[in-house]
């Protein structure tokens, strides 16, 4: 099964403890990262919405909200409870968020 990993952050919040080395997280994955990036900040987002035909495009991420997506990983796992375990062992979850969604496979 495939899961999409949402690395979000909150830039308000400071860590409490040293979020840890991403090489140390990428090398625990290692075959199960699919795919992977950080992303650029949210300043250079926009976001596409179309009513009554009109193409409307507003600055910034999706939502209003503090977090945002900082970046995204796929990883190849056999349940969602190992998906579950990468997800908490990255590094941003220790100050972030780390959302967990599999693909819809049909």
């Amino acid at each position: 099964m495939k899961y999409l990993l949402l690395i979000t952050v909150d830039p308000s919040i400071t860590p409490e403890e040293t979020p840890g080395d991403i090489d140390v997280w990428l090398d625990r994955v290692g075959d199960a990262r699919l795919l992977g990036s950080a992303l650029q900040p949210v300043a250079t987002a926009r976001t596409v919405r179309v009513r009554k035909n009109d193409r409307l495009i507003t600055d910034g991420p999706f939502v209003e909200t503090k977090e945002f997506v900082a970046g995204f990983d796929v990883v190849e796992c056999d349940s969602l409870e190992e998906a579950l375990d990468i997800a908490g062992a990255h590094p941003v979850a220790k100050f972030g968020a780390v959302e967990v969604r599999e693909f819809w496979e049909g």
